[in-house]
């Protein structure tokens, strides 16, 4: 896998955040960054996946996730 290099602009409040939980777990700003965007876009996706699925459970009588564990 290729790496790429991307620029962003936090606050200052958020960057001090970011360092004292990477001065506590030892980690580079890298790691972390990566880390959180690639919980963010898992999030995202089951976000966009649940909604696509969303009518069809419905109609299937699933409308909570108790609903879907109780059959599973």
């Amino acid at each position: 896998m290729k790496n790429a290099t991307i620029t962003l602009r936090i606050s200052k409040d958020l960057k001090e955040e970011m360092d004292f939980i990477l001065e506590n777990e030892k980690s580079s700003q890298s790691e972390f960054i990566r880390e959180a965007l690639n919980k963010y876009i898992s999030l995202k996706k089951f976000h966009y996946l649940r909604k696509k699925v969303l009518p069809y459970a419905e109609s299937k009588g699933f409308l909570t996730d108790e609903d879907i564990f109780k059959n599973l």
